[in-house]
């Protein structure tokens, strides 16, 4: 094996490892939480996450080829799935660190993986915030208000996905470092065409925390409406807070506090955990399928012409 495919190799073993330490130091409180759930209910919860993530996925592919460098699903798959195991390792540039050096196998250059990278976290900030905004400020009231700060960012954030900020920011950060502006800027069709698959997988996530609050004995359109908006809190506050690695703790007690409403404590608490380990399963298994597909052509020709 190359130094390359050692390192590489390393990334995964590492990111697996903290992953599974994170679960590990509360798992009597997940264990407990599963044994409450039906088998159906989880496995409904873990599709839903995989639904989330494939789109997840389509989003940073739309991004990309929009930028210049299209990619078979596979492909970016492989890369982006592989890449994201990164969050779970203290610090935040490790997924786009991976991402860039994957990209580079598919004839990607760095600047734009890079560009693609930053730009997916705003567009899941804003549209996280979106629905977080339209949802538990009537649904849930008091017990979220603490968060009500967030909504600040919300006007920032929609103003500064515009074509023209973007790629001037983008531009700007290339020139600080002495890198060649962007070969082809990014477009509004591009913009919409990744908030949409945002919004597709914040939808995804929400079924998946739903289904499990249903199990754990919420009722009713109340706590499926706050499930969608606790999930997107709880992400967005999470993803601020670059401390903790995938968010973790921070998450949780959002998502605990968003769900007062039609959980007593202890079922809020095994709530926000069985959905942390849920969500690190799938994102496991699609790094294990992107980890073991194998290309059918050359990088030079994976160019979808259909997104070009």
């Amino acid at each position: 094996m190359s130094l390359k495919g050692l390192l590489r190799v390393g990334f995964l073993l590492v990111a697996l490892g903290f992953g599974i330490w994170a679960v590990a130091g509360q798992w009597d409180q997940v264990s407990a939480g599963l044994a409450r759930l039906s088998w159906a209910a989880l496995a409904g919860s873990f599709v839903a996450v995989l639904g989330a993530l494939f789109a997840g996925m389509l989003m940073w592919r739309a991004l990309l080829a929009d930028l210049g460098s299209p990619l078979r699903i596979t492909d970016a798959a492989k890369i982006l799935f592989v890449g994201q195991l990164g969050k779970y390792i203290p610090g935040s540039v490790w997924p786009m660190i991976a991402q860039m050096e994957m990209g580079r196998d598919h004839g990607i250059p760095r600047e734009r993986s890079a560009a693609a990278f930053f730009l997916t976290y705003p567009i899941y900030l804003a549209s996280g915030l979106f629905l977080a905004a339209g949802t538990l400020p009537v649904f849930a009231g008091e017990s979220v208000a603490e968060y009500a700060w967030l909504l600040l960012l919300l006007p920032v954030l929609i103003a500064g996905l515009h074509p023209a900020v973007v790629n001037g920011a983008l531009n700007l950060g290339l020139r600080l470092l002495r890198r060649p502006p962007l070969e082809r800027p990014l477009s509004r069709r591009g913009v919409l065409t990744s908030v949409g698959w945002a919004f597709a997988g914040w939808a995804a996530y929400g079924v998946h925390l739903a289904l499990i609050v249903h199990g754990l004995g919420a009722q009713g359109p109340r706590a499926v409406v706050l499930s969608f908006g606790a999930f997107a809190l709880a992400w967005s506050l999470g993803f601020l807070f670059v401390i903790a690695p995938a968010g973790a703790g921070v998450r949780e007690i959002a998502m605990i506090a968003a769900l007062a409403p039609v959980l007593d404590r202890g079922s809020a608490i095994a709530a926000a955990l069985v959905s942390r380990v849920v969500v690190s399963l799938g994102d496991l298994v699609c790094a294990a399928a992107g980890w073991t597909a194998r290309n059918r052509r050359p990088a030079s020709a994976n160019v979808d012409k259909s997104v070009e």
